[in-house]
């Protein structure tokens, strides 16, 4: 017997809303909005450096009242729900006493917008909804991508001819994302990850999400 097996695989789940149109254009109008009120929706308390070019809005998105953003919360939810479901086997029973809790915020990236490394330690799910992954590259092909670095940290510390070019998923490379509308990204919450420069026109305009849960007894 000769078998490769993936021994520490890693689970991100991608998703897509169908018919998004008409959903995103009435979330980029709450949200823009919301960008020119300022300090009225803006994070107060950032654990990062906001660079120019970003907003960052606080964290209660999901609370939002507007048809547009519930709409979302639920795709969102139920996106989640089911990746729970299959990876930890639970049962319908199980699933209806899990409860969740969370922070969703907005991020409006113009260009030269960019946010570092980081992780969210205190959540066990994260994820990004792309609402409008703005006008072009402006010749940057990764521009705003969303990049996930590889969490194997000791895969490179002896490189030669042997593994230098593995085949994913067993390579030493990230994994990227370039956005389209009404794509979900779904990632566990400890993988570093990062926004590389936008360089497009117009606005880059993303949702994301942090989850942690408990189940009901």
């Amino acid at each position: 017997m000769f078998q490769i097996v993936p021994a520490f695989a890693c689970p991100f789940v991608e998703t897509q809303l169908p018919q998004c149109e008409s959903l995103n254009a009435d979330l980029k109008a709450v949200i823009l909005a919301r960008e020119a009120a300022g300090e009225a929706y803006r994070n107060p308390a950032t654990s990062m450096r906001i660079n120019p070019g970003l907003f960052e809005s606080d964290f209660t998105f999901f609370a939002s009242p507007e048809p547009c953003v519930q709409a979302l919360r639920e795709f969102c939810w139920s996106a989640l729900s089911r990746a729970i479901a299959q990876l930890n086997g639970y049962s319908a029973e199980q699933m209806a006493r899990l409860e969740i809790m969370s922070h969703t915020w907005f991020h409006v990236t113009r260009k030269g917008g960019y946010f570092g490394v980081h992780n969210h330690p205190m959540a066990s799910w994260s994820g990004v909804y792309c609402v409008d992954p703005g006008d072009g590259d402006g010749g940057h092909p990764e521009s705003g991508a969303l990049h996930f670095l590889n969490p194997l940290q000791l895969a490179n510390m002896f490189v030669d001819a042997a593994n230098n070019h593995v085949r994913a998923p067993y390579g030493m490379g990230g994994k990227t994302y370039r956005f389209r509308a009404g794509q979900l990204v779904l990632f566990p919450s400890w993988v570093n990850h990062e926004v590389l420069p936008f360089h497009g026109d117009g606005t880059r305009i993303t949702i994301a999400f942090n989850c942690w849960f408990r189940m009901r007894e």
